[in-house]
């Protein structure tokens, strides 16, 4: 094994196994070999997230993630998606509140490619950042802004409630995208102290799974990653602690041009990583999460009241997750009809728990989204990256499954009577105002939606 490489023994859960190493400069690396086809996975993730940010500075993970196919010392321009799309291959990355990742799925005889690539950005891209690069890409991500949050119905409704659920001051009070304002007024000066605070090795994790040579897959980790100088300067995120529950009912009523009413909520739920985060989720797969949940057929299948009702979790481990409901009504149905609703399954819920049938279905519901998601290279990956980022043990990732499928009906029916409460939770009420035609038709198409699924 190269110099400066530590390695811990090999864990596994069906069949599937990771082995973890680390380079002098703190980087962190995880294998897990898989022949079943021949192609490979490289995913990088960086510990540095929208909490990260400071008021006044909010956007620059985001904007960083963008900044990052702009090129480096030795890929200019575009070169970085030329040259792994010419070699068969995909890519993207993505920000969210804790962590910003980068990824690759390659054919197996084009890793080294991946990861010459994505060490040249890791070690030299302040060689290329300029004014240029920073303004096409901060008119990129403001583009961006207008499309899918503040020109598209209903688009700042997740802003709004994250908003109200974290107060101010607090690490999550303010989402990814960050603020128009705080988009113009960040500096080239303010990227390159970014990139030098948070892209550095010792603040990264990088998994490669797939059809590999462990020993020569390290030999290259070695070659183009060895050599970049580890950072000591960043600065941890703020604390995110928070009570258990809101203590009140956060209330917002929205007027804007959408298609029909709605009703959304966010409530405050236990942390990522914990059994009570399993239970809740759990726990809102019965409630919510599909055309045989409770919400789904009492408002759209019995009541006729809406045309859409889910409930799922954004899972966060620096501070509370939160469980979000959306309800579209249907017709002129009001609010308060379906507001009343919600809150009597939920009381029921409460206090009988799932059904042992709804137990059953929805650990299988889980149990198969999760080893979807293990069964790719580039699912693996990620999921290996975000347990060794969050929770400094990959291994976690290989047995969540069994995590899940040990939690009891009691411990469901407990999570969900503490915190789906009214008084844990922070609610947006859209109310449509008279605009675009479209939004009209929307609604009536809408609701000759529900109608047709209702009568099945």
């Amino acid at each position: 094994m190269p110099m400066g490489h530590t390695a811990t023994q090999q864990a596994g859960s069906g069949g599937l196994k990771a082995t973890e190493h680390r380079l002098a400069n703190g980087l962190r690396v995880v294998l897990s070999e898989d022949h079943l086809t021949p192609v490979a996975a490289v995913c990088l993730w960086y510990d540095v997230g929208s909490r990260h940010e400071v008021k006044g500075r909010t956007g620059l993970a985001h904007l960083f993630e963008h900044l990052m196919f702009q090129g480096s010392a030795q890929v200019t321009g575009n070169g970085h998606f030329e040259l792994v799309q010419g070699a068969g291959g995909s890519l993207n990355g993505t920000t969210s509140f804790e962590r910003t990742n980068y990824f690759e799925t390659m054919p197996a005889h084009q890793v080294e490619l991946a990861l010459w690539l994505e060490a040249d950005r890791m070690g030299s891209l302040l060689t290329a950042l300029d004014e240029e690069s920073l303004e096409n890409q901060r008119d990129v991500v403001k583009n961006e802004r207008r499309q899918r949050y503040d020109n598209v119905p209903y688009g700042t409704a997740f802003e709004k409630l994250v908003a109200m659920a974290y107060p101010e001051g607090h690490p999550y009070h303010h989402t990814p995208i960050g603020s128009m304002a705080d988009l113009d007024a960040a500096s080239l000066e303010d990227a390159r102290e970014f990139f030098r605070t948070y892209y550095a090795p010792n603040n990264a994790v990088l998994s490669i799974v797939g059809d590999i040579d462990p020993e020569q897959t390290l030999a290259w980790i070695e070659k183009y990653f060895g050599s970049i100088p580890s950072h000591e300067g960043k600065r941890p995120p703020r604390d995110g602690t928070l009570p258990e529950v809101i203590g009140g009912q956060l209330r917002e009523v929205v007027e804007e041009e959408v298609p029909a009413r709605a009703l959304m909520a966010a409530y405050r739920l236990p942390h990522d990583g914990t059994r009570e985060s399993d239970a809740v989720d759990l726990a809102l797969t019965v409630l919510g999460g599909g055309e045989s949940s409770r919400l789904h057929n009492r408002l759209v299948r019995r009541d006729r009241t809406a045309v859409a009702a889910g409930f799922g979790l954004l899972r966060l481990s620096g501070a509370p997750s939160l469980g979000w409901l959306d309800v579209k009504a249907s017709g002129g149905v009001e609010v308060p009809a379906i507001e009343t609703a919600v809150d009597e399954e939920l009381a029921r819920f409460a206090e009988e728990g799932p059904t042992p049938q709804e137990m059953e279905r929805a650990q299988a519901q889980i149990e198969r989204e999760w080893l979807d998601r293990l069964a790719t290279v580039g699912g693996r990956a990620d999921e290996l990256c975000r347990y060794a980022v969050l929770f400094g043990d990959p291994q976690l990732a290989l047995t969540a499954v069994e995590r899940v499928l040990d939690i009891s009906p009691e411990e469901v029916r407990a999570v969900a009577a503490a915190r789906l409460r009214p008084d844990n939770r922070a609610v947006l009420v859209y109310e449509p105002v008279q605009g675009a035609e479209d939004a009209a038709d929307t609604a009536e198409a809408a609701e000759t939606d529900a109608e047709g699924e209702a009568a099945q």
